[in-house]
């Protein structure tokens, strides 16, 4: 149990720049603090005692902003980076070395019976606002931008952005986990291009206007 809290503290240190000293982050950091909670409803929960840790799991939400049913399995280091509104479903499956951005959901798309929450592989980074909808896996080492929406699995090695979530880079420059708010944006990309397109057809009528704009008889021709 020990060895376990010294390496979710361990976490902290490793993702937050922030973090100053262990006295700090053991009293001050609620993500920390849903974790725990979470391991100990968890207990009761895989012992039958469902009530228990539900009431559990409430108190932590009251607590920390972090609503972690406690039928989710976790694995080890999850590092959840202020976590006021992230949601993690019942049957989610979370891997180790995972860092959660504020506002993220791991839930369900609908009543289906069975496995409805993602499974979230090792060293994947979910970046604020985003949402993962289903019962499909996110693979290792992948990274999902800011308020993107992710309906299907995602492989390896990907960065996924927008809504509905596509998948911009795959086995591609490796991104520093910190910097989850570098990450391409396609709708940006075709607006840029868009006007890039507008911008050269004002060029050109303004080149046609000088070239061909004499005056005859009162009227102006092009």
């Amino acid at each position: 149990m020990f060895k376990t809290i010294r390496s979710d503290v361990r976490a902290v240190f490793d993702n937050d720049p922030s973090a100053r000293n262990t006295f700090e982050v053991i009293f001050t950091y609620s993500g920390l603090h849903a974790l725990w909670s979470h391991r100990i409803a968890h207990w009761f929960f895989k012992r039958k005692l469902l009530t228990i840790a539900r009431i559990i799991s409430q108190i932590n939400r009251f607590l920390t902003g972090i609503e972690i049913h406690p039928g989710a399995k976790i694995g080890q280091r999850l590092f959840i980076d202020h976590g006021m509104g992230v949601v993690i479903g019942e049957t989610c499956e979370i891997g180790d070395d995972v860092v959660l951005y504020q506002g993220v959901t791991l839930g369900g798309t609908g009543k289906e019976k069975g496995k409805r929450h993602p499974t979230i592989g090792n060293n994947v980074v979910v970046s604020s606002g985003a949402k993962i909808l289903g019962s499909f896996k996110v693979g290792d080492h992948s990274r999902v931008g800011a308020n993107a929406v992710v309906l299907r699995e995602v492989p390896e090695h990907s960065t996924v952005v927008g809504i509905p979530g596509k998948i911009v880079k795959q086995n591609g420059v490796r991104v520093s986990k910190l910097d989850h708010g570098n990450v391409p944006d396609p709708v940006q990309d075709v607006c840029r291009k868009l006007q890039d397109e507008i911008d050269a057809l004002r060029s050109d009528l303004e080149a046609v206007k000088k070239s061909g704009g004499k005056q005859k008889d009162g009227i102006k021709s092009f």
